[in-house]
This record gives C-alpha cells, sequence and structure tokens, in this order.
C-alpha cells in the first residue's frame, strides 16, 4: 500500500555536485526525520495516512509510516531504508534511529560551513561511534531471561509509546510467550528465535482484546473437505503432505487418441487406481488427519472418510512448516516414501471452530511445541493493525533480550549519558576533528529534547537538569515521557536492550558519513525505447 502523503523533492531532479549536493542530501535527511519527530515517546502523536483507494492507516509507529509516504529525493530513500534496516535487525527503535541521523547531518552542517573537509568530518564522527558504544556497554546492566517481572518491565517500555499500552501486561505475556515457544536449541548452544517464520499473528475481528491469546499450537483459517469427516479429534496422528492426492494428468500437450469405448474406460480405471494407490499408501501409516499444499480429489476424499480420516488441503508452505514444527511430523513429497516416522503424534487435539463467519482449524495441547499462531481479537481491522504492529515490536524486544541479555536506561538516559560522555573524551581530540566530534555528542541530545518536546514540557529547562544529574555521575537518568520531568530509570523502571541502542547508534552515524561522502548527485538518463543506436557507416 503506497501513500502519497509526503513527496519530498529538494531538486534532485538536475545535477548537484559539491557542497550543493552536501546540502541538498542534509536537506532531505532532516526534513523526514521532521516527519517523524512527534512520533516519539509515550505522548506520541498519530500520523493518518492515506492510500490510493481511500483506505487509512493510523499509526505513529516510526517504521509504518516511513514504509507508507512517498519521496523522490534518494538521501531521502536511503533513511527510509535506514528504518527498514533496524526493523529488520532488532524490529525497534525505528523512530529513534531516523530522528539520530537527522539530527548528526543537521550538526553536520555548520561543520562544512567552516571549510572542513567531509572526510575529515567522517573520520571525527566514526571516532565518535566507537566511544559511543563504549559508553553504552558500561551504562548497560545484566538481566536475567527467566524473570518474568524483569522481562515484562522490559516489554513494557517498548509498547508503552504505542496504542497498545493500555493492555501492556496481556501484550507482554503474549510476546513473553510466543517468543519462548518458538525458542529453538541448536547444535553447539547456538538458540534460534525465528518470530517471522514460526509465531504467526491471526487477526480476527470481533471480540474483546482481552480474549487474544498465544495457542500452544497452530490455527489455520480452513475446514475439512467432506462434510462426514470428523471435526474433533483427539492425540491425533497426522501426515503433511507436499503432494496433489489427484489423478497426476499427462505433461501438457498431450493427445490420446481412442477408437474403442472399453479404452475410454480404461483409462478412467486406470486414474481410479492411481488415486487408489496414493491413498493407500497414506493410510498405511494409520493416520487420523492428513493436511497437503496441494490439491485432494473427490475419489480420495471417499476412501478416507471410508477409513474414518479427515483431510485438509491446499495448506500454505508457511502453515504447513509451522505445524510440522509443532506436531513433530515431517513434510512428505510423495505418498510412496511416506514412513511410520513422519507421522506427527505431539498435537493434543484437533479441532474445527467457527469463529465470526469462518471456520478455523485448530492444533492445540501439543507437547512442547516450537511454533505457534497468536490469537488477536479486537473491535475492527484496523485496531487489530496497529496491534499486531506493536506486537510485533515487542517480540522483537523479548527475542533481542534473549540472544543479549543486557539493558540500557531508556526515556533518553542512554542517549544523555552517550553525549556527556563524549563531551568529557573530546579533551583527548586534537586539531580540527573536536568540532565534528562534539557534534555527535550534542546531536545524541535530540532524543530527550524530543521526548520532553512531545509530552509538552520546555526542553531547555529539563534538559539543564538532565545534563546537571549526568555530570554527577548519574547515568541512569533520563525522562518521564508522560510529565516530561526528569526521574532515575531504575526506579522508575523503563529499560531498553542494549542490542537496539547499539544497532540504532550505529546505523545513525554511519548513514550520516556515508550521505556526507557524496558530493554528486546526477540523473541517469533513461534508455530509449526501440531501434536504438546511431545508423552505421557514412551518411544516408
Amino acid at each position: 500500500m503506497q501513500a502519497p502523503v509526503v513527496v519530498l523533492n529538494t531538486g534532485a531532479g538536475e545535477r548537484q555536485f559539491g557542497r550543493k549536493a552536501q546540502l541538498s542530501n542534509i536537506t532531505a535527511a532532516k526534513t523526514v526525520a521532521d516527519i517523524i519527530r512527534s512520533c516519539l515517546g509515550p505522548k506520541a502523536m498519530l500520523k493518518m495516512l492515506l492510500d490510493p483507494m481511500g483506505g487509512i492507516v493510523l499509526t505513529n509507529d516510526g517504521h509504518a509510516i516511513l514504509r507508507e509516504i512517498e519521496v523522490s529525493h534518494p538521501a531521502a530513500k536511503s533513511m527510509i531504508e535506514l528504518s527498514r534496516t533496524q526493523d529488520e535487525e532488532v524490529g525497534d527503535g525505528t523512530t529513534t534511529v531516523i530522528i539520530l541521523a537527522g539530527e548528526i547531518l543537521a550538526q553536520a552542517l555548520p561543520q562544512l560551513e567552516r571549510n572542513i573537509h567531509p572526510v575529515v568530518i567522517i573520520s571525527a564522527f566514526k571516532r565518535a561511534l566507537a566511544d559511543a558504544l563504549a559508553i553504552i556497554e558500561e551504562v548497560a546492566v545484566p538481566v536475567d531471561i527467566s524473570d518474568d517481572k524483569a522481562m515484562y518491565s522490559l516489554i513494557s517500555s517498548s509498547i508503552g509509546t504505542k496504542f497498545v499500552s493500555r493492555w501492556s501486561d496481556l501484550m507482554c505475556s503474549l510476546a513473553l510467550k510466543a517468543v519462548r515457544t518458538v525458542e529453538f536449541e541448536q547444535g553447539g548452544g547456538r538458540k534460534e528465535v525465528d518470530i517471522k517464520r514460526y509465531a504467526r499473528v491471526e487477526k480476527v475481528p470481533g471480540g474483546e482484546i482481552e480474549d487474544s491469546c498465544v495457542l500452544d499450537g497452530v490455527m489455520l483459517n480452513k475446514d475439512i473437505t467432506h462434510p462426514k469427516m470428523r471435526r474433533k479429534i483427539e492425540n491425533p496422528r497426522i501426515v503433511l503432505l507436499d503432494c496433489p492426492l489427484e489423478y497426476k494428468k499427462g505433461e501438457s500437450q498431450t493427445n490420446i487418441e481412442i477408437s474403442k469405448e472399453e479404452d475410454w474406460n480404461r483409462i478412467l480405471q486406470i486414474e481410479e487406481e492411481q488415486v487408489k494407490q496414493m491413498c493407500d499408501a497414506v493410510l498405511a501409516v494409520k493416520p487420523d488427519l492428513v493436511i497437503t499444499e496441494k490439491g485432494v480429489s473427490d475419489l480420495a476424499q471417499h476412501y478416507f472418510v471410508k477409513a474414518g480420516v479427515t483431510a485438509l488441503r491446499r495448506v500454505r508452505k508457511t502453515d504447513n512448516n509451522r505445524i510440522s514444527r509443532a506436531t513433530g511430523a515431517t513434510i512428505v513429497n510423495s505418498t510412496q516414501s511416506i514412513q511410520a516416522s513422519d507421522v506427527g503424534t505431539l498435537c493434543g487435539l484437533f479441532e474445527i471452530s467457527k469463529i465470526g463467519d469462518d471456520y478455523f482449524t485448530f492444533l492445540t495441547k501439543c507437547k512442547n511445541p516450537k511454533a505457534c499462531t497468536i490469537l488477536l481479537r479486537g473491535p475492527s481491522k484496523d485496531i487489530l493493525n496497529e496491534i499486531e504492529r506493536n506486537l510485533q515490536d515487542a517480540m522483537g524486544v523479548a527475542r533481542n533480550v534473549m540472544f543479549h541479555p543486557k539493558l540500557c536506561p531508556g526515556g533518553g538516559a542512554t542517549e544523555m549519558a552517550i553525549s556527556v560522555g563524549l563531551k568529557n573524551r573530546s579533551k583527548d581530540v586534537e586539531g580540527v576533528a573536536l568540532w565534528p566530534y562534539k557534534a555527535v555528542a550534542e546531536a545524541m541530545e535530540v532524543i530527550p529534547r524530543t521526548i520532553i518536546q512531545n509530552s509538552g514540557n520546555s526542553p531547555i529547562k529539563v534538559l539543564t537538569h538532565l545534563r546537571a544529574k549526568h555530570a554527577e555521575g548519574g547515568t541512569s537518568w533520563g525522562i518521564d515521557g508522560d510529565k516530561g520531568v526528569v526521574v532515575d530509570m531504575k526506579e522508575y523502571g523503563v529499560w531498553e536492550p542494549q542490542a537496539v541502542k547499539m544497532q540504532s547508534v550505529k546505523t545513525a552515524v554511519e548513514s550520516a558519513c556515508l550521505l556526507l561522502r557524496v558530493d554528486d548527485i546526477c540523473a541517469a538518463k533513461s534508455v530509449k525505447q526501440g531501434g536504438g543506436g546511431p545508423p552505421m557507416g557514412g551518411d544516408d
């Protein structure tokens, strides 16, 4: 869905070079940062995005907003790419990274006006980045990932700024349960937590938001293929197929010429025999439930009904993979190669229920499932979409902490600690590089300043107070986003994963360096269509 909300065009159509190109890039980056600056913190404003079809999206998720807006400036496109990178890497901090990158570039502008060469500015930025990462390591504290209370307070800080903050405890428990379910121990002590593939969110409008839950198994939007099949089976034996249970036709352009009537009957008979052979191979392992990604013919359904087997057809490949992880069944590519060990027996209950107008298949009560479905209920499609976006952030946070069990104080405390720390270390920086090094320290203050502005308070007074606290060594002091006052994050209980903080700072500084290195913007010429090239040889 593309929503032409903001069209940034700072004249990148014609060629721009030198200082003009750098100014153009910085302006574009600042414009993108300004769009979503009001989306930071618990008092964040919402953006209403209109798409060409007339639909609307209401959100304050930085990544969701930037994904929808249409920009024409190359630097602005590169900024939007940042939020995508951040979202894929750590799943949170998309707004922070854009605001930081925009501010670092804005702070680079006075350095360019001082005629400091971009290469000098970039090397100073890189040095500041290394020091900033060291400061993050210093302020980080370890966390026990098996302690639910600590994990809840961490996840709630991620979704406290979002629409679902009213159901904070419910969302935290959903996210944590889903992430713990899909956690998979690989060999050599390595962990795999693939929430994209194995934790699917199913949105069903209707009911209360409180009815949302994480199923200990998988749910599909499917009904049985034949009305006489069983709709409820306890402890089913499950076979998963990746092949059709239908007569395999010849390849295209296969012609059969029939001269006698009996030959036609024989052809039909061969078709039936082939389907029966397939069904017999499946029924030999005594399944209760057969699920295939392809079709099931009427004849195959007839054999299954006779044997008391339930069948589901045309299931998505991704869903089939989840069922395989949850029930312990192996996906088989050919009915001839089915073995007894391929049958899944870890599922406790197969049931088909009707929710609203649709029939849903539930495979629940699985023993130690490594895949799950999160069932979200709510009043309308739009609200469910926003809840899903927020839940993905929460799951991203929980996943990061599983891998890097360290936390940094939230509410702008870490950024302020970096800012004060860099100013102290700037005494060791010699020569012209001192100015751009200090510029990064100044830029870091944008996060606490924006949180204060969004809460409706005066930034100058509160920021001075916060700076004083950090100068005294109170690295955990930050901003209470609701009231806009300085509080100790240890007592206030707002923490963020160290992985998100480090990724935000790295991405912001490195993208600022990348855009500063550009000194020429040229539009590539379009290739002329048809009959290209000058005539060969001399004049006609």
